[in-house]
């Protein structure tokens, strides 16, 4: 118990020294004999504390002649995995994270278009996103990854910090299985006039956004999202699966 206690609160310390942002994302923590030098526990206690910020998701220990331990900022996506788990758990699907975007979704979109910065902070990074899109219409997983961050983007540019992290969490969720299902299917999966009708849409709400039309934007981005979600829909499997969303959530490993 002892032995707990103190690894806890190493991992209290460490944990702070990363929310501060001392350490940042990607960043790789210090050496284990650095840090049993500034923390003088023993070797068992300090790889405790390493298992419990490595379970919540901080770091990701690397193994292999390039070990160590790298530094994870908490993220939406950490969220998105852990609350894929609750939903799993509870028998829902990958259609119900689909409706509950529905609901949000429009609602952080609405917020983007009231922001009196927006068009500092959020028009200058949907246009790039927008123009992005266009460019690699062509190639459809291309287009599905960056029309994703695109709506992941009128979340996290909404101002608004419980939402950008809860309907970020959603927005992970189905990233990872859009995305996943554009890397499966067939190029023509979704024809091209359909990519492009769906850039079309993104142009008219990045325009209500610059506008300032926060009703406007909301009600189509409600409609885009039902129809996006519809047309082609892309789940083969409802179940809600975490298996890409944790490799993209992981750095790429070194092996001797």
């Amino acid at each position: 118990m002892r032995v707990h206690r103190l690894a806890e609160q190493v991992a209290d310390h460490i944990r702070a020294r990363i929310i501060r942002g001392e350490l940042a994302d990607g960043d790789p923590l210090p050496k284990s004999e650095e840090l049993i030098r500034r923390y003088p526990v023993s070797m068992p206690t300090f790889r405790e504390a390493m298992r419990i910020l490595e379970a919540e998701g901080l770091i990701t220990v690397r193994r292999g002649r390039l070990g160590g331990a790298i530094v994870h900022r908490p993220s939406p996506a950490n969220l998105g995995y852990n609350l894929g788990l609750v939903l799993a758990a509870q028998q829902a699907g990958i259609g119900d994270v689909a409706a509950a975007l529905r609901h949000v979704e429009p609602a952080c979109a609405a917020l983007c278009a009231s922001r009196r910065d927006r068009a500092r902070a959020v028009v200058p990074r949907l246009r790039e996103l927008h123009e992005e899109y266009l460019d690699s219409i062509a190639d459809l997983p291309s287009a599905v990854a960056v029309s994703r961050r695109f709506h992941e983007a009128l979340v996290s540019l909404c101002g608004n910090p419980p939402l950008i992290v809860l309907a970020g969490a959603l927005e992970a969720l189905w990233s990872s299985h859009e995305e996943g299902w554009a890397s499966r299917t067939e190029p023509h999966g979704v024809p091209l006039r359909q990519r492009k009708a769906a850039g079309e849409e993104h142009g008219r709400i990045l325009a209500h956004i610059e506008a300032g039309e926060a009703e406007a934007v909301h009600r189509l981005v409600a409609a885009h999202l039902a129809a996006a979600q519809r047309n082609p829909k892309p789940a083969g499997d409802p179940a809600i699966d975490l298996g890409r969303l944790r490799e993209l959530m992981q750095p790429p490993q070194d092996f001797d």
